[in-house]
């Protein structure tokens, strides 16, 4: 079997891979060479390997695992990038350039190269008796819909006592994040000529009423719920998108608002959809409209691992810097229902995601292999 490359190929080869995730179907591409690319790496380091679908076509899951037993680590990240905008970038995308102490290609922070810091930590480590389980977790569609984590809680599977997103942080552990859901309000209504408003029902102003009752329940959500831990530390709710109408002289006959709202731990999408869709139907109650809620996808509730969880603590001693809050949304929740307890950590920043001329600064490369070797002697390597 061929030596397993150096860390920059490794990360040279990742970042020429084209997989990205959209919600446009003309720019949405399969994972699946990273993903067996990812396998055979993984193959060669002597993990066991198992390739799972999710419900999208030419997605995929890996699961690559090294030690057996209870307990043990995920170490875990999304293989998709999201689209680009070459008109920003100074160079190809898809082609890994090291210049200003910096990595910079498509995936460098957000998150490729995340995998092959993990197969360097583990290239020496690989002989070593793992008394608990290391396993490398590959996602599909973090960016989208994330049908991968959706698939592997379908499966049941990987079982793990913790886990590690490592989702671009500045090297500082992340207990809590928000959640997220995006929602389409249409209202039906009648048109008509506008000179006579009796002759059809305006769903722009009704929708109107929908506004004002929307506004009204934001700030109840944030006199109700506080959270000092995030920089913004109350539940959002943002009116994004409306669109009504066809002619200045046509009296509405559809409307839509879509809304995003972004809730604090604690606060369960599910609840939050219903009380959402008895906020538009009083407002519309008297009104003759039909309204007509449709979530624009499934959400992701918010996420929060306890202070003393063994992960949080080893985190903070070994960064150096006390677990916080973050604003991104993550896969870490569908890594909980799993049973893991959750942290996010990793190289990069956030400021660098999703913006051309995304870069990996070098600085960050020794002290999060430090920090992974670190961890996995902690927590799969050391006897209980």
């Amino acid at each position: 079997m061929p030596t397993l490359p150096a860390l920059l190929p490794l990360l040279r080869t990742l970042i020429s891979i084209p997989s990205i995730s959209c919600t446009n179907p003309h720019l949405d591409q399969s994972n699946l060479a990273v993903i067996n690319q990812l396998a055979d790496w993984c193959e060669n380091l002597g993990m066991r390997v198992e390739i799972l679908p999710t419900q999208s076509p030419g997605k995929a899951n890996l699961i690559a695992t090294l030690g057996t037993g209870d307990g043990g680590l995920v170490l875990a990240g999304h293989t998709d990038t999201v689209p680009y905008d070459q008109r920003g970038w100074q160079q190809d995308p898809f082609q890994l350039r090291e210049a200003d102490n910096r990595l910079y290609g498509l995936g460098t922070a957000d998150m490729k190269s995340f995998f092959t810091l993990v197969l360097e930590t583990l290239r020496p480590l690989r002989e070593k008796t793992f008394h608990r389980p290391l396993i490398l977790l590959a996602t599909a569609d973090e960016e989208t819909s994330m049908n991968g984590a959706q698939a592997l809680v379908k499966a049941g599977q990987p079982k793990a006592r913790y886990a590690l997103i490592g989702e671009p942080t500045g090297l500082r552990p992340a207990r809590l994040h928000k959640g997220i859901m995006m929602e389409s309000i249409r209202l039906h209504g009648h048109s008509g000529h506008s000179s006579n408003p009796a002759l059809g029902n305006s769903a722009l102003e009704g929708m109107h009423k929908v506004i004002s009752h929307l506004l009204d329940w934001r700030t109840e959500l944030q006199t109700q719920y506080h959270n000092p831990l995030f920089a913004v530390p109350v539940p959002t709710l943002n009116l994004g998108h409306i669109h009504g109408g066809d002619n200045p002289n046509r009296i509405c006959g559809e409307c839509e608002l879509q809304i995003d709202l972004r809730p604090l731990p604690g606060m369960a999408i599910h609840e939050l959809r219903a009380i959402l869709s008895e906020k538009v139907q009083q407002a519309v109650a008297e009104t003759g409209l039909q309204a007509k809620l449709t979530p624009l996808f499934s959400g992701i509730d918010a996420m929060e691992t306890p202070a003393h969880s063994a992960l949080v603590q080893a985190l903070e001693k070994l960064s150096g810097h006390s677990a916080q809050a973050v604003a991104f949304a993550t896969e870490a929740p569908y890594l909980n229902q799993l049973g893991m307890e959750t942290v996010i950590l990793g190289p990069g920043h956030i400021e660098q995601a999703h913006q051309p001329n995304e870069f990996l600064a070098l600085e960050n490369i020794n002290p999060m292999l430090k920090l992974l070797e670190q961890l996995i002697w902690q927590f799969c390597l050391m006897k209980s």
